[in-house]
Parts: structure tokens; C-alpha cells; sequence
């Protein structure tokens, strides 16, 4: 149980939630591209913008970070579609370049599903082989034991010395 409600006031309603609620809030908190992001006003800002996001696009490409990259590309790909294109030539031609190199890296990076072939056979070697040793194999595993109590022998225990008896010199 999550106690909702974090007021000190004691009259205020109290939602005890057992955490049914965790799809909504999750759908909530989607990753977002970098299209989704609010863009500058000015168009100076933008292509200043565009500018910085091509810088560390490179840089994470060459870093091979793919996540980073692919939200850069998407947020270089909005700011692209936002400025005209008489004032952002140079930038235009160095995206699908970048595109390209990204799209390298990650197929560098990605692990092959294809079989690998299997080794050739070496030549004899002219020492008679020995067999292979053989691996112990494990126990069956066994139920657990109860914990072993120490076993005191026939030890003597001074009941006089404790209080438990009355010593030699004592009568009554």
C-alpha cells in the first residue's frame, strides 16, 4: 500500500493505492524524441541551435552512443524543417552524411545472428591422444541440516560455586 496523500493536515483525504496505478503513470513518462522539444522563436536562434545539435551529434556518433545520436538526429531533422533552406545549406549537406555514419556504427555494433562456420579439423598430431579428463559431477543437492550442537562431554559443573548446593562446610 502507497499512502498518496503527503499533507500533515489530518482531515485530509487519504488515497491508500496498491499500485494499480503504475501503467498510466508510465505511459506518462515515454521517452520523448528530439522532435518533440520546444524550438526557438528566432530564426538566429534556431540555426545557432542546429549549429550546436550537428557538434554533438558528431560527438556521439564518435563516442558510439547510440541512444544520444538518435535523438540528436531527430532534433537536427526538426530544426532542418523549421529553417528555410536559402539559409542553411552547409548544415542541410552534413546531416545525411552524419545519418550515414550513424547508420554504420550501429550496424558495426550490432551483434551478427548469422552461424558462424564451424572450425576445420587440424591434421593429426603424431602423439597418441589421451582421453579427456573426466569432470566430477555435481551432488544431488541434499535437504538442509539442522545446526550441529556441540557435543560438552562429561564435564563438571561446581553447583557449589553457582548457589545450586550447599558446600562441605555448611550444616544446617
Amino acid at each position: 500500500m502507497v499512502r498518496r496523500s503527503q499533507s500533515s493536515n489530518p482531515r485530509s483525504p487519504v488515497v491508500l493505492s496498491g499500485g494499480a496505478d503504475w501503467r498510466t503513470r508510465a505511459a506518462g513518462q515515454q521517452r520523448t524524441t528530439g522532435a518533440e522539444l520546444t524550438l526557438p522563436r528566432k530564426q538566429s536562434k534556431r540555426i545557432k541551435v542546429l549549429g550546436n545539435t550537428i557538434e554533438a551529434l558528431r560527438v556521439a556518433i564518435n563516442a558510439e552512443r547510440p541512444a544520444q545520436a538518435r535523438f540528436l538526429l531527430s532534433r537536427a531533422g526538426a530544426l532542418v524543417r523549421s529553417i528555410p533552406a536559402s539559409e542553411i545549406s552547409g548544415e542541410r549537406r552534413q546531416l545525411p552524411d552524419l545519418r550515414k555514419k550513424f547508420a554504420a556504427t550501429t550496424a558495426k555494433t550490432r551483434p551478427s545472428t548469422a552461424k558462424k562456420p564451424a572450425p576445420k579439423p587440424s591434421a593429426p598430431s603424431p602423439k597418441p591422444k589421451q582421453p579427456a579428463p573426466k569432470t566430477a559431477r555435481k551432488p544431488a543437492k541434499r535437504p538442509p541440516q539442522p545446526a550441529r550442537v556441540p557435543d560438552l562431554g562429561d564435564r563438571y559443573i561446581n553447583r557449589a560455586a553457582l548457589g545450586y548446593s550447599t558446600t562441605s562446610t555448611d550444616k544446617r
